[in-house]
């Protein structure tokens, strides 16, 4: 029952006071909001990164030519020495731990559907492709292997694609699009990715045999036929992946008879460890700003001592009153500790609601889902009561400590 008249007595003091006390809850709902929104960033970026590692793929490396000197003069990437087909099967059958070797060509172009049209990027690819970074077909199938060798006018579309020409994604199967004059038969549609790690929409391409798409589409050179710019290797396992990479250049080597001594023609690139240090270093930055928001909850601790000293001298003689009538001084100081610790509950739970609907508004500004940390949300509430709780302890152990006599001489 006395607990309860403290409680009481605290909040009817904190409503005399309301202004004030609703300014000295600033600092804390500032605080809170803060270290929740820079967690909640965070988490959605980190969750973000995850689902572009997804979209990407697993256990990837990708072999791009490299800068190589040729009479005494070094050329740009790729310059001298280029990758072929021949290359990427030679890596398949000479390496066992390598599942897939996906290769492809690239270039913009315009798709033409009846009185629509969508320019967008064109890709030949094999079939390994597909599986390295895991696409899936959601409507249709995918190329066959007398497609991809008869240089076969069929695509497989991206949802972006579809919508775009069709209206519906479902309807685009079976119809006949236009690319650079060449009718084209869509016989798949796959299923949608979203953005990549560069925000360009993976679902935003048309997907064509590597021969139609050299061919006919997007080069009829018969030098550029065989070549290529990059593979994206798919190995098995993840322990594999160094001794892989130091095998494609060992085998890229002899097959472009580079000696041991000279600069390697290719480099490789580990996708998936880029990625995961990408996603080290957003967590990284996002726990320094939430380290900075933390400060602002520390000061806004401070700004509930310092207002608490000044009720305490306000006070004084409210207090000898007490203590002259029977209040003992553990009465006073729990009275007092319920102020600080009410203020700063106050505090925590308007900024939960600031950040909750900080969080609604900037989540399409930012381009990915919001994750509201429960735990942080939770730990937040629960340290601003510790603050609570530290920062009001001396104004109260003051206040219990005052001379009832000399209290209620004070002026």
């Amino acid at each position: 029952m006395i607990q309860i008249q403290l409680v009481n007595t605290a909040l009817s003091s904190l409503r005399r006071n309301l202004m004030r006390s609703m300014l000295t809850t600033l600092g804390i709902i500032i605080g809170i909001s803060a270290v929740i929104i820079m967690f909640a960033l965070g988490e959605g970026a980190q969750k973000k990164v995850e689902q572009q590692i997804e979209a990407l793929g697993t256990n990837l490396l990708m072999v791009k030519s490299s800068s190589v000197s040729a009479g005494g003069a070094k050329g740009a990437a790729g310059n001298v020495q280029k990758l072929t087909l021949d290359d990427v099967a030679a890596l398949k059958r000479e390496i066992p731990q390598i599942v897939a070797a996906g290769t492809s060509v690239n270039a913009q172009a315009q798709v033409v559907w009846g009185n629509e049209n969508w320019n967008t990027r064109i890709e030949g690819i094999n079939l390994d492709v597909l599986s390295a970074h895991h696409w899936e077909i959601q409507a249709g199938r995918t190329f066959s292997e007398q497609e991809m060798k008869s240089a076969a006018k069929v695509a497989i579309i991206g949802e972006t694609v579809a919508e775009e020409l069709f209206g519906i994604a479902s309807m685009a199967v079976g119809e006949t699009i236009r690319i650079n004059k060449i009718p084209i038969l869509v016989i798949g549609l796959l299923k949608g990715k979203g953005e990549d790690m560069r925000g360009s929409d993976l679902d935003d391409t048309v997907m064509l045999p590597f021969s139609t798409a050299v061919r006919r589409v997007i080069g009829g050179n018969s030098k550029y036929q065989d070549r290529i710019k990059r593979i994206t290797v798919q190995v098995d396992d993840p322990s594999n992946m160094d001794w892989v990479a130091a095998e494609i250049e060992n085998v890229i080597k002899q097959r472009h008879r580079v000696a041991d001594d000279e600069p390697s023609p290719v480099r490789v690139m580990n996708l998936s460890q880029m990625m995961e240090t990408r996603a080290e270093a957003s967590q990284v930055f996002s726990s320094l700003l939430a380290g900075v928001a933390g400060v602002s909850l520390l000061v806004g601790g401070i700004g509930v001592m310092n207002i608490m000293l000044v009720t305490v001298t306000e006070r004084t003689r409210e207090i000898g009153l007490r203590l002259a009538v029977g209040a003992k001084p553990a009465d006073i100081r729990n009275q007092f500790l319920i102020e600080s610790v009410v203020l700063c509950l106050v505090g925590a739970l308007l900024g939960l609601a600031l950040s909750v609907l900080a969080l609604i508004i900037a989540g399409p500004l930012f381009g990915w889902e919001m994750v509201l940390p429960t735990n942080i949300m939770l730990l937040s509430v629960a340290g601003t009561a510790v603050i609570g709780i530290g920062f009001g302890y001396y104004p109260a152990r003051k206040a219990a400590n005052l001379d009832p006599i000399e209290a209620l001489r004070y002026e």
